[in-house]
């Protein structure tokens, strides 16, 4: 396990994007979340609202995540690849689902990096597009989906009063399946969960 302390939550918040466009998804994989209702862990709303305040907040919450499902939207779209004309995903026309092939969402942030985004629960995913499916995934395979996809960033609950981002050293970190965790001493660092965990298999 290496430790990991000395990161500014500020080198991570969000910035406003400059427009959404569309990521053809081949599949997410299966996740153990069957019957889930979508609702939101309220601790882990509490940790998001205190991640902005220091480096101590910004990764507890990161650890916090690591403990729950979280929501990645996908869309249906006529095309493989699509950009939204209106800049707003709720203003594309769209096909029947029938016909139409189902995209990850992805966004262009205010610093110009390609960002993929996930959700806490249904009630934020839908203030941001009720357009949108949700497919429950384990931070894990987020943070991977999002590097195979090219994307910088995952962008936590964008669109919300606590949006949260993850970026760099430690979105590759959590795209190899390693949990941050906090230690006994207040320090933070990463493990490796026991093969065959949720979300841990690769």
């Amino acid at each position: 396990m290496t430790e990991l302390n000395d990161h500014d939550p500020h080198d991570h918040q969000v910035q406003p994007d400059r427009g959404p466009h569309l990521q053809h998804q081949r599949t997410l994989a299966d996740t153990p979340f069957a019957g889930d209702d979508g609702q939101p862990d309220p601790q882990i709303r509490d940790l998001l609202a205190a991640g902005g305040a220091d480096t101590q907040g910004y990764l507890r919450a990161i650890a916090g995540l690591c403990t729950v499902r979280l929501l990645v939207p996908v869309v249906a779209t006529a095309t493989v690849r699509g950009r939204t004309e209106s800049g707003s995903l709720a203003e594309k026309e769209l096909e029947s689902d029938k016909e139409a092939d189902m995209a990850v969402v992805m966004l262009q942030t205010g610093d110009g990096r390609t960002a993929m985004v996930a959700f806490t629960g249904l009630d934020t995913l839908t203030a941001w597009n009720r357009q949108a499916r949700p497919v429950p995934v384990t931070l894990d395979l987020a943070a991977a989906s999002a590097r195979q996809d090219g994307a910088e960033a995952l962008l936590v609950d964008v669109g919300s009063e606590h949006p949260l981002a993850i970026d760099g050293q430690i979105l590759a970190e959590l795209a190899v399946g390693h949990a941050l965790v906090e230690l006994p001493d207040g320090q933070f660092g990463w493990a490796q969960p026991a093969r065959g965990s949720a979300g841990s298999e690769r």
